[in-house]
């Protein structure tokens, strides 16, 4: 079927893709209808302990910015200009993200983020929202999917022209495919999880820590990370092993989990009051990374975000990509009156190297941020990216600000730090200050090594 043909896009998932899809499509002309297993988020609110605080990157900030909900969602959002990091003494250092103070990544509330894309799709008149209705088949000939109706029950089926699956890393459209086609899905579990706290606001309803940071408390192989929220607290996540020592599952009762805080993050025991009742309450979350080989089936259906490619979250581009994914799969069905099934290929074609690329980069970063940031080689090492940024800006970008600041291609944003992580190894071998770096030699092996930086997408 042509797109002129099938005018109605069935979404699995209302979470932050498949809200912000669902409004793109419906702005397009298209009849939308998006089906979530939860309860509608904004009359229940949100579930503790589920959710890592979001950064809001360029690709992200682009695909809102084309959706015209930009300026809404900044309402909320918090520059953060760089990592605070939190040494055991106590002692922070300060390490910039970019260049200069424009490049800064912008912290929001996921809860609040999914509330404010469901009431845009709410405002448009060709998207309806289904909440409570689980997915739990379908059926490709008769192109109907069967759901659970609200409060249980015997399931219902409701017709579909196109299906898309944006219902995340435990996607059940992803399995419903899997029954009919080989999508060739790996699931890649990481041995440490993750356990949400708290920073509530201080005496007076202050920030408790500077609120234009990423905080870390990198200890080698766990670290802890606070981002800022609007209402002046800071959601404050443990990534550590599941076994091992320490590890999760040695935490398990209250005076080992309070000894181990205590003696690992002195600085931010006081901040976080409700520590006890946290450990106990908020479960320990699983992380991971989901690679699929095939994103579609038939021009009958096609995954994206976390459903096609869920990445860990050390990198702060889950959600990026995933609005990335969005805006990307309405410039597909722009470029005219395409049958879905190529329109399906293109898209993959488009995405599926780009979705690789960065969840290599994110799990990479897991260990930059819990080890090395706190060597001051790296230190000097991202010294001199700056430097040669500014030098060379058309050539040599930092990888972590061309992922960041810029909308290159996650595949070409790594192929270019490989290259430039070679240019740093040599610049770096006889040198322990920017003042002893060979600047000539520098320009040299730029000029030899990197082409000019391709125009990034419109």
């Amino acid at each position: 079927m042509r797109i002129s043909e099938a005018r109605k896009v069935t979404i699995a998932g209302a979470g932050l893709a498949g809200s912000l899809l669902a409004v793109l499509l419906s702005r397009r002309g298209f009849a939308v209808e998006v089906f979530e297993r939860n309860p509608d988020p904004r009359g229940s609110g949100s579930a503790a302990g589920r959710s890592i605080n979001l950064a809001l990157a360029e690709r992200g900030r682009h695909a809102l910015r084309e959706a015209g909900l930009l300026d809404e969602v900044d309402q909320y959002t918090i520059p953060m200009r760089g990592r605070m990091l939190h040494a055991l003494d106590g002692e922070l250092t300060l390490q910039p993200y970019g260049k200069d103070e424009s490049e800064v990544i912008w912290s929001t509330h996921r809860a609040r983020l999914n509330r404010s894309l469901l009431d845009a799709a709410d405002r448009d008149e060709g998207v309806t929202l289904y909440f409570d209705h689980k997915l739990v088949g379908v059926d490709w000939d008769a192109r109907t999917i069967a759901c659970t109706s609200p409060g249980g029950g015997e399931s219902h089926a409701h017709e579909f022209d196109v299906l898309v699956g944006a219902d995340g890393g435990g996607s059940a459209l992803r399995a419903a495919m899997s029954e009919v086609t080989e999508l060739g899905v790996r699931e890649e579990l990481l041995d440490h999880g993750y356990l949400e706290l708290t920073i509530p606001p201080g005496p007076g309803g202050y920030y408790q820590l500077d609120p234009h940071a990423l905080h870390i408390w990198p200890r080698g192989g766990f670290m802890m990370i606070a981002l800022p929220n609007a209402d002046r607290s800071f959601t404050v996540t443990l990534f550590l092993a599941n076994d091992g020592d320490p590890g999760f599952r040695q935490l398990e009762a209250w005076p080992a989990q309070e000894r181990f805080m205590r003696e690992h993050f002195p600085d931010a025991v006081p901040l976080i009051t409700g520590l006890r009742e946290e450990f106990r309450e908020n479960p320990v979350g699983l992380l991971g990374t989901i690679r699929c080989r095939g994103w579609h089936y038939r021009g009958l259906a096609v995954l994206l975000g976390d459903a096609a490619h869920a990445v860990v979250p050390f990198h702060g581009q889950g959600m990026n990509a995933a609005f990335e994914d969005c805006a990307e799969f309405v410039r597909c069905l722009d470029q005219g009156d395409l049958d879905w099934e190529s329109v399906f290929v293109d898209f993959q074609q488009r995405r599926i190297d780009n979705a690789n690329a960065i969840a290599d980069m994110a799990l990479e970063n897991y260990g930059i941020m819990r080890e090395a940031v706190r060597d001051p080689r790296f230190l000097l090492r991202k010294t001199l990216e700056h430097e040669l940024e500014r030098r060379h800006p058309d050539r040599f970008v930092a990888r972590y600000s061309l992922v960041m600041f810029h909308r290159l291609p996650y595949a070409e944003a790594y192929r270019r730090g490989e290259i430039q992580a070679e240019i740093l190894d040599e610049l770096l071998e006889r040198a322990d200050s920017l003042d002893e770096v060979d600047f000539d030699r520098a320009a040299e092996l730029v000029n030899a090594r990197l082409v000019q930086l391709l125009q990034e997408p419109g």
